[in-house]
């Protein structure tokens, strides 16, 4: 449980820190959605969050590109079932492929871009009843920790977008920096963020 609720945190942090340091303009709006809620007087606080709409729509991009466990907890079918001309039998172990459906082409529009626009204005939530995005699964058997993972990854997100500035490492540049995958239990950059923190100069009252 333990490993579960750290890994696939700073999975999902690291995925969204990169995707908004390859795009500068997805980055200056997250960053100027800070300026305006947080202000420059005051720590970023978990009720702030629900004021953050920009930085949600970017969670969720992250989520539907990069989702922390690709596949999801294997479900096992109860009785024989007919899908999509496909004959699956009782007691047939079925892993649902959530990495491939945030990038089907007929539920997503351009689906391997990073837009979090896409999320703004819209309904669909990673609550398990939009089938197209399923992220932490869906019915009964939906990741318990998903209310959690909701407020830790805005949190430790926003929180390193507003204390910071980042630039990338001088060894590194947008046009090399390797997005690559790493396949596993949950789903890593094989070549791990390598970003250099500049603090930023604020006048925060505790």
């Amino acid at each position: 449980m333990f490993v579960a609720g750290s890994e696939t945190t700073s999975v999902t942090v690291e995925w969204a820190l990169s995707e908004l340091i390859r795009s500068p303009q997805c980055m200056k709006k997250a960053k100027d959605e800070l300026e305006r809620v947080i202000g420059a007087r005051r720590k970023i606080k978990e009720s702030d969050i629900d004021k953050l709409p920009y930085l949600q729509a970017v969670v969720k991009e992250t989520l539907r590109l990069h989702p922390a466990v690709p596949l999801l907890v294997p479900r096992c079918s109860m009785e024989d079932a007919n899908y999509m001309d496909y004959f699956i039998p009782v007691n047939t172990q079925v892993f649902v492929n959530a990495w491939a459906i945030g990038r089907d082409s007929d539920a997503w529009e351009d689906p391997l871009c990073f837009n979090p626009q896409r999320f703004l204005g819209s309904s669909i939530d990673y609550k398990g009843h939009d089938f197209e995005f399923i992220p932490f699964g869906s019915g009964r058997r939906i990741c318990i920790g998903m209310d959690l993972a909701h407020r830790v990854v805005h949190l430790s997100l926003a929180t390193l977008l507003w204390s910071f500035d980042w630039e990338l490492d001088v060894s590194v540049s947008l046009e090399t920096l390797d997005m690559t995958e790493r396949m596993g239990i949950t789903l890593r950059k094989l070549v791990p963020l390598r970003a250099i923190p500049q603090k930023r100069e604020l006048c925060v009252d505790h």
